[in-house]
């Protein structure tokens, strides 16, 4: 830890005082009735100081608690792949070759406190803050591409059955896979967090992924779905849950140190970042929904469009008003990027403002690491908890905090950006979506993992199974051997089921196979299945996956392979 500059004695620019400005000269003992007290009620300074240090804990997180953020920029190549951005985006921060845009991002972890373990097996938050001219914009992504469910409505479940037991506290593999048995979309998700990408060596070296499907929107007003990514030049590292154990038991914040001292050193780590693009339709020539955040896009079809780079390259300075305080939501969006009608995304675009008004306060975007601090911000809005100014226009007439107004009052933008927007009809309806394949994508994860990955993945899923209920442990072998002979087999063996013993099980009440799941349901277990991932094609999860040591992570990460990751397919 760096040391602060002795102050010269007899200074006074460095004087303690309380909120109010006033000096103290005694900041060691309250106001008594003699040395032993009894102390008095007008101990103000003490009142002042006890009562702020009683109140200098918000609520925590109910998600993605544990959390590092820095800060850096987002330099534009001006193109989205080899096309002019301005074809598919009027978004500025995109348009000029060399812009660059700064931005403040948040690494965590999702289900653990705060002061919980980063090298626990959980999905990390990739939440990149841009401060745009054109106001802020927000993409709250994760490190993993895909998500457990495909509707919001059930969020509170997923993370309830993640969290402790509200009784023991402990969290508890029955109560994950109870869940998940009865949640066959999740199995492309548990496919990835339990392998080794479920635990990233370190921060720098993992992915982002927007998870959600967005929209570009460009000067016509034509739009375009998206998908974004975030690669890491310094290639990807994971690490096995034996090496966590010996991280954790040393060092329970070792991500968050390891960003530090990199960025600290001058080693600023840099991520390269991609969209997918697919046109403005339902697209039925596919077997899965382009709006389900259960699937990827496979990029042989949807290629990767280099955008720019991100570089990280400067540290918060204090971590509660930067880290504690940073407030991200799905809905922060600019003039040239849009929501998609994503499930997912609707209901995060509530949920996420929602929480920050509750957590952090009304006024929560007037503190600086949430202004929108290039773009003008005037709005009608005042009063509430903790407000510190009005937005006022200069010029504005500050008796009028209304609209439409012929008194200076504020006025709409003179003229609506075109939004060609596709129409959509049909009947107001509870429903999933039809086409959910749920096991196909979870298939092609299986097979385009290096071989320690699938070992650990394996070992890591029949382990916490060992731990479940019998009931538990069929329906989650019956699924894995729908998704692929030997991933089913395999963990099969590890708890003493054999598909023979879950032969006799029907799918799930509402659960709609595909053709190819009736087939495989017929045969279970002995589909034929081949370890093959030429038929996927290149994904971002097929490249090389360091296979990292908890001698790496505590060591800093000083001799990992560097090489960005898209350069590095898997062996």
């Amino acid at each position: 830890m760096s040391k602060s500059p002795k102050a010269p004695s007899g200074t006074s620019d460095r004087v303690l005082t309380n909120r109010q400005g006033h000096p103290i000269a005694n900041n060691q003992s309250q106001r008594t009735v003699g040395s032993r007290g009894p102390a008095t009620l007008e101990n103000y300074q003490f009142l002042e100081k006890i009562t702020h240090f009683d109140r200098e804990r918000i609520p925590e997180r109910v998600v993605h608690a544990r959390g590092f953020v820095c800060y850096g920029e987002f330099e534009a190549t001006g193109k989205i792949g080899d096309e002019p951005a301005s074809k598919y985006t009027r978004a500025k921060l995109f348009q000029e070759p060399g812009k660059k845009t700064p931005l403040a991002i948040r690494f965590s972890t999702v289900i653990g406190g705060r002061d919980s373990s980063e090298v626990a097996r959980d999905p990390r938050g990739f939440a990149v803050k841009f401060y745009t001219e054109d106001g802020n914009w927000d993409l709250v992504g994760n490190n993993l591409a895909v998500f457990f469910i495909r509707d919001a409505i059930k969020f509170p479940d997923v993370i309830h059955s993640l969290k402790p037991d509200p009784v023991t506290f402990r969290q508890e593999p029955n109560r994950i896979f109870d869940f998940m048995s009865q949640t066959p979309e999740s199995m492309h998700m548990l496919t990835h967090l339990f392998s080794p990408r479920g635990i990233p060596a370190s921060y720098r070296h993992m992915e982002g992924f927007g998870v959600n499907t967005y929209k570009m929107v460009n000067a016509q007003g034509d739009t375009v779905l998206v998908k974004y990514h975030f690669h890491p030049r310094c290639g990807l590292a994971s690490l096995t849950a034996e090496e966590a154990a010996k991280v954790q038991g040393q060092d329970l914040g070792s991500a968050s140190k390891d960003l530090y001292e990199a960025i600290g050193r001058g080693e600023h780590p840099q991520w390269d970042m991609y969209v997918q693009i697919m046109e403005d339709h339902d697209h039925p020539e596919l077997d899965w929904d382009p709006l389900d955040d259960t699937k990827i896009w496979p990029e042989k079809d949807f290629p990767l469009r280099h955008l720019g780079v991100m570089t990280l390259n400067r540290n918060v300075e204090d971590f509660f008003n930067e880290n504690e305080q940073i407030a991200m939501g799905t809905g922060v969006l600019v003039d040239g990027l849009d929501f998609s009608d994503d499930k997912m995304l609707v209901g995060r675009t509530f949920s996420y403002s929602d929480t920050q008004r509750y957590r952090v306060g009304t006024n929560y975007l007037q503190l600086p690491v949430n202004q929108a601090k290039n773009a003008k911000v005037h709005t009608n809005l005042n009063g509430g908890q903790m407000s510190f100014r009005r937005d006022l226009a200069p010029g504005q007439n500050p008796h009028v905090n209304y609209e439409p107004s012929i008194h200076n009052g504020l006025q709409e933008l003179p003229q609506e950006e075109p939004s060609n927007q596709p129409e959509i009809r049909g009947r107001l309806t509870r429903s999933v979506i039809e086409r959910r394949n749920d096991y196909a994508q979870a298939r092609g994860r299986y097979c385009t993992m290096m071989d320690w990955e699938r070992d650990d993945l394996v070992l890591n899923m029949g382990t916490l199974l060992g731990q479940c209920e019998r009931d538990v442990q069929e329906r989650m072998v019956w699924h894995l051997l729908l998704v692929h002979d030997e991933y089913g087999t395999r963990v099969g063996e590890m708890i003493g089921i054999a598909a023979d013993e879950v032969r006799h099980l029907q799918p799930l009440p509402k659960q709609i196979l595909t053709e190819e799941d009736e087939r495989r349901l017929q045969n279970l277990g002995r589909n034929g299945d081949k370890i093959d991932p030429t038929i996927w094609g290149q994904w971002t999860s097929s490249v090389k996956n360091y296979r990292a040591s908890a001698e790496d992570v505590l060591g800093g990460m000083r001799n990992v392979p560097t090489e960005p990751a898209m350069n590095q397919a898997a062996e």
